[in-house]
């Protein structure tokens, strides 16, 4: 399975970004996904996930400002984000664990923020 993240990019405080993640694997057997980011110097940490039922989770940092969907015709997983702020700047990852337990990480896509 491969994730192919994209989306990210400079933008001022309080911009937008969206961030794509395309999952090369078989839909039906996704449990999670979601999205994890780590900023220089500092461990990854969980940004959102989405659940095969569509329950989504959401830091305490980012709740309010960024949303994460999915649309399963195109395996793909998005995370649509306002509001941005300069400590939202990180390398954001798409993760992906399937039904008997699999972890699988997109390569990451770098967000900046500017204040």
């Amino acid at each position: 399975v491969q994730l192919q993240a994209s989306g990210g990019g400079l933008v001022q405080a309080g911009g937008s970004l969206r961030l794509s993640c395309v999952s090369s694997g078989n839909i039906f057997e996704i449990n999670q996904m979601g999205w994890y980011r780590q900023a220089q110097g500092k461990q990854r940490e969980l940004v959102a996930t989405v659940t095969v039922g569509s329950s989504t989770n959401y830091a305490a940092s980012v709740k309010g400002r960024f949303t994460v969907s999915t649309d399963n015709a195109k395996n793909a997983m998005y995370l649509q984000m306002n509001s941005l702020k300069p400590e939202d700047t990180a390398v954001y990852y798409c993760k992906q664990m399937t039904m008997g337990g699999r972890v699988y990480w997109g390569q990451g896509t770098l967000v900046t923020v500017s204040s």
